[in-house]
């Protein structure tokens, strides 16, 4: 099974070291930091193909099944919907008896938009990061003076929800996919 992955994962923080270095080419410190990032590439590429990191991961399953997959490249709405349920909520493997198990998985804010990314094949986490963190609204005459691709951005990002938000199809597909949402109640 091929997991996906995105070609830009990493590059937001190393595009600071890669400015640094091209006003100093003996950074020694936007070198190291380099290095590091292209450590954590390696790293990652030999951990995905752990079978032990495979089992219980509900990255991995999101990452591997086709039909999710398809989801997520087709819709932002439906890509931001999921990062935000992945934010804030734990989930477990929902086997015969779930609640006895004792492994969750969860992952931070960052690396739920990381595996937005991957599962989009396409840009970092920042691309979803704090993406349903939004204001009050606009009054008619602020939306009325933005360009039409101001507008556009505006209405796409009202159909963004909070983080730790699940709706109703993604609970519904990440059971599918063989995964429950534990709410905090669950968790004693």
């Amino acid at each position: 099974m091929t997991i996906s992955s995105s070609p830009e994962r990493h590059t937001f923080q190393a595009e600071s070291s890669q400015k640094k270095l091209k006003e100093n080419p003996e950074d020694k410190s936007a070198k190291d930091m380099l290095a590091w990032y292209d450590q954590i590439k390696i790293d990652e590429s030999i951990l995905v193909e752990d079978p032990e990191w495979q089992k219980n991961n509900m990255e991995y399953d999101l990452r591997t099944t086709q039909w999710i997959l398809d989801k997520v490249r087709e819709s932002d709405s439906y890509a931001q919907h999921l990062y935000a349920a992945i934010c804030n909520n734990d989930f477990r493997k929902n086997d015969t008896w779930p609640i006895l198990q004792e492994i969750n998985w969860g992952c931070s804010w960052r690396h739920a938009g990381g595996i937005i990314c991957d599962m989009k094949q396409k840009g970092d986490y920042m691309d979803w990061y704090c993406s349903g963190i939004r204001g009050d609204g606009i009054s008619d005459e602020q939306f009325n003076q933005m360009t039409k691709k101001q507008q556009a951005h505006y209405i796409k990002q009202k159909l963004f929800v909070v983080e730790g938000k699940v709706t109703d199809e993604i609970r519904a597909d990440l059971l599918k996919l063989g995964w429950i949402v534990l709410d905090t109640g669950d968790l004693d």
